[in-house]
């Protein structure tokens, strides 16, 4: 199986892919992928494929990640240096707006700002994936600097 982040902005595509897991019905996956983020506004949408030998891969499950909730903790980050480590910045409940299968945390951690994703795949029958995301600014890029 095989994990395809693909990332929509206002019709260019950046696509990324994991490493590929052979003969696993429940694949895990340590990969570690970068996106290049335009519109904080635009979810990443993740599809799961089963890679096939022949032919095109198939389709196992999408979700979509919705960074807003990330991105308001993820402002901050300049005003939470004084709080402990694995304080939890904010809880994101499972909606009809998001694809999560249970409650998400946003926790600082050693001046990071991450947050852990349990999602669960549309379009399938059943399926999770198990996701970490963090905000990387890149020297010379906006990033979350309004002033910039």
């Amino acid at each position: 199986m095989l994990i395809s982040l693909t990332l929509m902005l206002h019709k260019l595509v950046q696509k990324v892919k994991t490493n590929v897991v052979k003969k696993n019905c429940n694949p895990e996956w340590c990969d570690e992928v970068s996106l290049s983020i335009k519109d904080l506004n635009d979810p990443i949408e993740l599809t799961v494929y089963d890679k096939d030998t022949l032919g095109a891969d198939d389709p196992m499950g999408t979700a979509e990640i919705d960074l807003k909730p990330y991105l308001e903790a993820a402002r901050l980050r300049k005003e939470l240096q004084e709080l402990p480590n694995g304080c939890a910045l904010k809880k994101v409940q499972p909606s009809g707006t998001n694809d999560l299968a249970d409650e998400s945390r946003i926790i600082w951690e050693n001046g990071r700002i991450t947050q852990d994703m349990r999602l669960k795949l549309r379009n399938v029958e059943s399926g999770e994936v198990l996701i970490q995301i963090e905000w990387i600014d890149i020297p010379g890029c906006k990033g979350l600097d309004p002033d910039f």
